[in-house]
């Protein structure tokens, strides 16, 4: 049984460990993102999040077990196999050209042109498509470092999807937006659950993890701290390891899932 659910991991992990040269951050961390799965990866700042995801792009080496895509040793895949299965959405504060929206968007189509190639039709139409999908169509000539930071997020997220890409590899995604560009994007990860798309993201908020996985890493200091259901590991004594402060979960009749707050003193 197995052997048939292993076809459906995109990307899997073995006894990994990673970090940059000569200083190791995390160990032992196996950890596996099947079709039509959302994992969140969960801790606080500075807490290793993003080194494993440059370690999971292949841009930066393991420094001990394994990683593999679709059952495929990373490092024997080519760039463009790696491009076909993983598409990488950074944070939207990083700096980039006065690129147009679509610009940016068609740099997701780079995995299926030759070398030198310019867009076709075919680039075009799945890069409009992609705004269509986002509801951006209406930025497409705007300049990319003019739109604001939840716009940006949902160009780049876009630009993912014109790769067409098996799983979307979102890394604080939420990351300096205010509170409703952050809904929109947390909106969109659940849009993109609901329809079959994967996704692997990272935060440091447990409402996020709480509002839009099917399972969560906790990472702590680099190692894993707990896996499974959000509602199993996302608990009071976890958080408390993990930030160091006393939580609580609140549970609301009007949610599906708790929310978390800090406790505070009375009065």
């Amino acid at each position: 049984m197995r052997e048939k659910d292993k076809e459906k991991d995109l990307i899997e992990t073995h006894a990994l460990a990673y970090g940059h040269p000569g200083r190791t951050l995390g160990h032992d961390i196996n950890l596996t993102v099947s079709t039509g799965e959302v994992l969140c990866v969960l801790g606080p700042n500075g807490g290793g999040k993003t080194t494993l995801f440059r370690t999971l792009l292949g841009l930066l080496p393991a420094h001990e077990g394994s990683i593999s895509l679709r059952g495929k040793p990373l490092q024997d895949c080519t760039p463009v196999e790696c491009a076909r299965i993983m598409a990488y959405v950074p944070q939207a504060g990083n700096s980039y050209f006065a690129f147009t929206v679509r610009d940016v968007v068609l740099m997701g189509r780079t995995a299926h042109l030759g070398l030198f190639a310019r867009p076709g039709v075919s680039d075009l139409d799945a890069a409009n498509a992609a705004m269509t999908e986002l509801n951006i169509t209406h930025l497409a000539d705007k300049t990319f470092t003019q739109i604001s930071g939840g716009e940006r997020q949902l160009a780049l997220i876009a630009r993912a999807l014109a790769q067409e890409a098996l799983l979307l590899v979102m890394d604080e995604p939420t990351a300096s937006l205010d509170f409703a560009n952050q809904a929109l994007i947390l909106h969109e990860i659940v849009r993109l659950k609901t329809s079959g798309r994967s996704v692997l993201f990272c935060t440091h908020d447990p409402d996020h993890a709480l509002q839009c996985a099917d399972r969560t890493l906790l990472l702590q200091h680099g190692n894993v701290l707990a896996l499974g259901a959000p509602r199993e590991v996302v608990t009071a004594a976890n958080l408390k390891t993990l930030y160091g402060v006393d939580v609580e979960l609140i549970e609301s009749p009007s949610r599906e899932q708790p929310f978390c707050r800090p406790k505070l003193p009375p009065g």
